[in-house]
């Protein structure tokens, strides 16, 4: 039977991290130094793109807590990706 992959908080945070910056790219949370809200989708988009390599490149390496707490990311992410673009060119 293969052996479970050790938990580590700095992927939980790391994780978490990098979708703060992407909701703050997506004019989700406010810029804290100057209380705004902007849009970047380019960074946006970027970090999207690389929480998705995160993913296919740690698929079967990551506990089930970690796993999950990285799709739920990206499952939140991509529609709010896509409802930017949609604005943004309206």
């Amino acid at each position: 039977m293969p052996e479970l992959p050790a938990a580590d908080p700095r992927f939980n945070d790391f994780v978490i991290l990098q979708a703060q910056n992407a909701g703050l790219f997506l004019g989700q949370i406010p810029n804290p130094a100057t209380g705004d809200k902007t849009l970047n989708l380019r960074a946006a988009k970027s970090v999207i793109d690389s929480l998705e390599m995160l993913a296919d490149k740690t698929a079967g390496n990551l506990t089930q807590t970690e796993s999950k707490l990285l799709d739920t990311a990206l499952t939140n992410l991509k529609p709010l990706y896509e409802s930017a673009i949609g604005a943004d060119r309206s």
